[in-house]
């Protein structure tokens, strides 16, 4: 008797390892992401889209859960960090959109969000002129290039600036 007790015991704790190790589909880590997005529970949604990033790179998914993970941070709705690291996170995941998913849907706008951030929130000039000049040489037809252009004629310049700027280029 105990012998069979230990093989059953065997068999069940072996079950439940594996079942327990199991990595989730990536249609539960989207579906987590989205239910911890709508309770206000931002890092876990982060880990959640994360999660379906990594085990899932190839995924449709992927870039748009990037891009959520972007906006998260640009809204700095996480709160044990800094305003700037929050955006500083911002920045990287949208540049990771464009790096890894250049071909996605969410590509140029991601690029063009660095630049941005990076102008108008970090005030990292440098980083922002490289960044929208990439989205410039990326994809010059896109609908947002004239922004992007705009951005980079303006950088640095505090609302009066840009608005007596205007008005001298349209005497």
């Amino acid at each position: 008797m105990n012998r069979y007790f230990v093989i059953f015991c065997s068999i069940v704790l072996s079950g439940l390892l594996l079942t327990g190790c199991s990595k989730k589909s990536e249609q539960e880590l989207y579906n987590a992401g989205v239910k911890n997005l709508q309770e206000g529970k931002y890092t876990e949604a982060i880990d959640n889209y994360e999660s379906l990033v990594k085990d899932y790179p190839e995924s449709p998914r992927a870039p748009k859960v990037l891009f959520e993970i972007g906006k998260l941070y640009q809204g700095k709705a996480v709160k044990n960090i800094s305003a700037t690291e929050s955006l500083k996170k911002a920045v990287e995941y949208y540049h990771r959109i464009f790096k890894e998913y250049p071909k996605s849907a969410e590509a140029p706008s991601s690029l063009f969000m660095t630049g941005f951030i990076q102008a108008n929130e970090l005030h990292d000039f440098n980083a922002a002129t490289a960044s929208l000049k990439q989205f410039l040489a990326s994809y010059p037809s896109h609908e947002m290039a004239s922004s992007a252009q705009a951005e980079l004629d303006n950088m640095g310049l505090s609302p009066d600036e840009i608005l007596k700027k205007n008005l001298e280029a349209k005497k």
